[in-house]
């Protein structure tokens, strides 16, 4: 593989002006394509094969009318102290809010509260729901300006009004302000590394050309696939990220062989045909890990899984192209000044921070193995105690109307008033209609003596009398444990309630029974998928490093990481442990797609790190340096770039931490923390402690397992060999005869 990327990076030297055309094209005609495509529809959240799936399906097959989902807006009034919203004068108010709003053109119904009985019981209180026809994305301004219009008309008269529901709710902010900030942090961190200005901008820009081709993409195929808004933002996340990271290992490595004397045609595809294999598997290893979460059978998680995939694909093509041609047309321009005055070569003989750390490290590797070992071990005792769910209004920002108007309604009406369970009885099998009647109260009658439930609301038959809806309200909030107990009781109860309702099944749907499902569906996919995920890191690991042990320490050390970081995020956003500094408003169960998430996406970071660290010392230590030796010459070489990558990938996920949508505020938390974790302690800890501990045994493979294992040449050992000399054709290119690799 090294030496076809070798001749990869030499061409796209070479030829640069059609690489870069080829690029400029390329964005072109997706953003032109991305520009004219529809809108994605919003199909909503789907989960296949569960229960609540199933009942939502039901309805929608035959109660369209109580599946429907167009967007609503929930109108909480509330009267002035001392004031009963009965009262003449706020009820005049009330009720010409429902008749303002009735006059909506695309308004499909509104709830008299006074009517439907939607006032609580010391009459302060009062709601009313506005349905629409369409959906909150399609909604007209003039749609919205008008429920505006009524709703300021009621609070005029005294009233306190909120809103919940989808159909007013703003757009929370993307986080870009915050992850700015983020880019601006790598800038710098590049400028200090590289000491350029141009060796800094040239990570920056190649990424952003990922970047823009990726989202485009995106935009262009949203509608075919039903692409989400979090589908993007995680594809931005990574392919930022690993942009960066891949082309900054990409340059370090070209201004390497330039100092050593090659020209810059020659550095440039030995560059790309040592560290351009490094960023082929590094990059494959978080592709394969994205599209594993197809198994996991939640199709949001499919889409974003794959979109992010796309990306680092994305990144790893520009990678390997774009800055080669890029540095043709600028071949000095990354090369510090000290550089060109050919110091670095000298600078390399010397002493660095990396090997510096890796003498202290192999000098006392047991203790610093413990210390480790233990500090991650006590950060991940708290994801014992994980909990999964999916937030609600009550994980919005106390300004928005949406979560006064949640915690009023959960004041009035109850805390698990905001969080109704939907049961659908199936009587298609009864004889008759009274029969079918009878069969539904008999289940309304048995749900409603459940423990924890308060109400039930009287059952709705469609048109041809073979399916029943009512609502049940728990007595606790939609991320109460008791809820999902109580969701779990009526489940098992359903046999014996059953039996006694002769021709009738029901089963319990509705927002918060999903939810349940979704926290469910995670739990029993994280352990298979965890062992695929590990299985794959140590099967990859052996084919690149041909070594038992090396695999198997960097799996424990991934496991590490994962759990150390799922620990960190319990502690914030479950136990509320500094939640605040990170702008949660709430916390409560964890939003259910993060561990996945997680476990898929920090995985193929940590192979990054891996292959770029340990295939330096193994270069090393193939090259004849003992054991110990090849670890600090491996860690002079590299610990330093991977310090400063694992400084970006930190930088570009903190700054996500500042979006309004909680699942990517997680996910941007729970990655800049285990990147942590796993580049300073497992990486630059663990990783030359067990080393130095295992010595030459770390690299045994038995000869039969070494015969079978493909070669594919991370290290570039091909390129030992002498290859063809290149063409002069470049201004100021030198004619090398023979590629050496620099030890």
């Amino acid at each position: 593989m090294a030496t076809v990327l070798y001749h990869l990076g030499r061409g796209a030297f070479r030829w640069r002006w059609l690489v870069a055309l080829f690029w400029v094209v390329v964005l072109a005609v997706i953003g032109i394509v991305a520009a004219r495509a529809p809108a994605a529809a919003d199909e909503g959240f789907k989960l296949p094969g569960a229960e609540s799936q199933r009942a939502f399906d039901l309805l929608e097959q035959r109660f369209p009318d109580a599946a429907a989902t167009g967007a609503r807006a929930q109108i909480v009034f509330m009267a002035p102290r001392g004031e009963k919203i009965t009262a003449a004068k706020n009820k005049k108010a009330v009720e010409r809010l429902v008749d303002e709003a009735a006059d909506g053109s695309q308004v499909a119904s509104v709830t008299d509260p006074f009517q439907v009985k939607a006032v609580s019981k010391d009459a302060v209180m009062a709601f009313a729901m506005v349905s629409f026809q369409d959906k909150a994305h399609d909604l007209t301004n003039a749609s919205k300006d008008h429920l505006k219009g009524a709703i300021e008309h009621a609070r005029d008269t005294g009233l306190t009004v909120e809103v919940g529901g989808t159909a007013l709710a703003e757009e929370p902010p993307s986080g870009e302000s915050t992850e700015a900030v983020g880019v601006a942090v790598a800038a710098v961190v590049l400028l200090i590394t590289f000491g350029s200005l141009a060796a800094a901008g040239l990570p920056l820009l190649t990424a952003i050309v990922g970047i823009a081709v990726s989202l485009a993409a995106i935009t262009a195929l949203s509608s075919a696939f039903g692409l989400s808004g979090s589908t993007g933002t995680l594809a931005m996340m990574l392919g930022l990220a690993c942009g960066i990271d891949y082309a900054l290992f990409m340059v370090s490595r070209y201004r390497e062989e330039r100092a050593v004397g090659h020209d810059p045609r020659t550095a440039a595809g030995t560059a790309v045909g040592t560290a351009g294999s490094a960023v082929v598997f590094a990059g494959m290893t978080v592709v394969i890990a994205l599209a594993g979460l197809i198994v996991v059978g939640i199709p949001l998680l499919t889409t974003m899984g794959l979109a992010a995939a796309g990306a680092v694909l994305v990144a790893v093509l520009v990678c390997l192209t774009l800055i080669p041609a890029l540095l043709g047309f600028w071949p000095n321009a990354v090369l510090a000044r000290r550089v060109r005055k050919n110091a670095l070569q000298r600078r390399n003989e010397r002493d660095n921070g990396g090997s510096r750390w890796a003498r202290t490290v192999t000098r006392h590797p047991l203790p610093v193995l413990l210390l480790s070992v233990v500090g991650l071990g006590a950060i991940a005792v708290p994801a014992m105690d994980l909990q999964l769910g999916m937030p609600g209004a009550e994980s919005k920002p106390t300004s928005s109307t949406e979560r006064r108007a949640y915690d009023a309604l959960a004041e009035g009406f109850g805390p698990g008033f905001n969080g109704p369970l939907t049961i659908v009885v199936d009587v298609k099998d009864t004889r008759n209609a009274e029969e079918a009647k009878s069969a539904v109260q008999t289940i309304e009658k048995r749900i409603g003596r459940t423990a924890g439930v308060v109400s039930v609301s009287p059952a709705a038959f469609n048109q041809a009398m073979d399916t029943a809806v009512f609502s049940v309200t728990p007595a606790t909030s939609p991320t109460d444990q008791k809820t999902q107990d109580l969701v779990t009781s009526i489940r098992d109860e359903r046999p014996g309630i059953e039996a006694k309702a002769a021709g009738a099944h029901f089963e319990v749907s509705g927002a918060t029974a999903l939810n349940i499902d979704i926290a469910q569906k995670v739990q029993t996919s994280l352990i298979p998928y965890l062992a695929v995920v590990v299985g794959l890191a140590i099967l990859l690991l052996l084919i690149v490093f041909r070594s038992l042990l090396v695999p198997v320490k960097a799996a424990v050390g991934f496991l590490l990481s994962v759990l150390a970081a799922l620990g960190a995020v319990v502690l914030v956003f479950q136990q509320g442990h500094g939640a605040e500094l990170l702008g949660a408003e709430s916390t409560g169960p964890v939003m259910s797609l993060t561990p996945i998430f997680l476990v898929g996406i920090v995985f193929g970071l940590a192979m990054d790190y891996e292959v770029f660290l340990v295939s330096r010392i193994r270069e090393s230590y193939v090259h004849g340096d003992a054991a110990k030796v090849a670890v600090v010459s491996g860690f002079r070489h590299s610990a330093p770039v991977v310090a400063a990558a694992a400084l970006i990938m930190i930088a570009v996920f903190a700054g996500f931490i500042g979006a309004q949508d909680a699942l990517i505020k997680v996910i941007g938390f729970g990655l800049a923390i285990a990147v942590l974790f796993d580049a300073f302690v497992v990486r630059m800890m663990i990783v030359p402690a067990v080393l130095a501990l295992l010595g030459d045994t770390a690299w045994y493979v038995p000869r039969w397992l070494n015969r079978l294992l493909p070669n594919i040449d991370v290290e570039g050992e091909a390129l030992n060999r002498k290859v063809p000399a290149p063409t002069a054709r470049d201004a100021g290119q030198e004619q090398p005869t023979e590629l050496v690799r620099p030890r």
